[in-house]
């Protein structure tokens, strides 16, 4: 069975959302992301012991960054699923592109206009 969501949601597959760091969140955000949803295994189920318990306390952290800088906490999610709950990941994606929707492009996206490209890995 296919599920379907958005075409608009970029994955991108680490081992564990304990490796992912604040920095990697607010680096999306400069490179025009409109909002990132991180999705670790339930509480208590991480095979990395803590790995989701961390990287949901960079959350916060990350999220007091992008209200202190005016990009707006709401943007960063986090979801806690099993692997199995695929129905749910659809789900939680399709209401995260409405969300976003709602909010409208990233403020840094609308101020930087097409000069966007210049802070991208690629950049000259």
């Amino acid at each position: 069975m296919r599920l379907s969501y958005p075409a608009s949601v970029k994955i991108i597959k680490v081992p564990c959302t304990g490796r992912v760091d604040a920095v990697h969140m607010l680096e999306a955000f400069a490179n025009g992301a409109d909002g990132v949803c991180l999705v670790g295994c339930l509480e208590g189920d991480c095979h990395f012991i803590s790995g989701n318990i961390r990287a949901g306390k960079r959350v916060s952290y990350a999220k007091t960054l992008l209200d202190e800088t005016g990009i707006g906490a709401e943007r960063l999610v986090m979801y806690y699923l099993s692997a199995a709950d695929g129905h749910k990941f659809a789900q939680f994606m399709r209401e995260m592109t409405e969300k976003i929707q709602g909010l409208g492009p990233n403020p840094i996206k609308r101020a930087m206009g097409n000069r966007l490209w210049a802070m991208g890995k690629d950049s000259p």
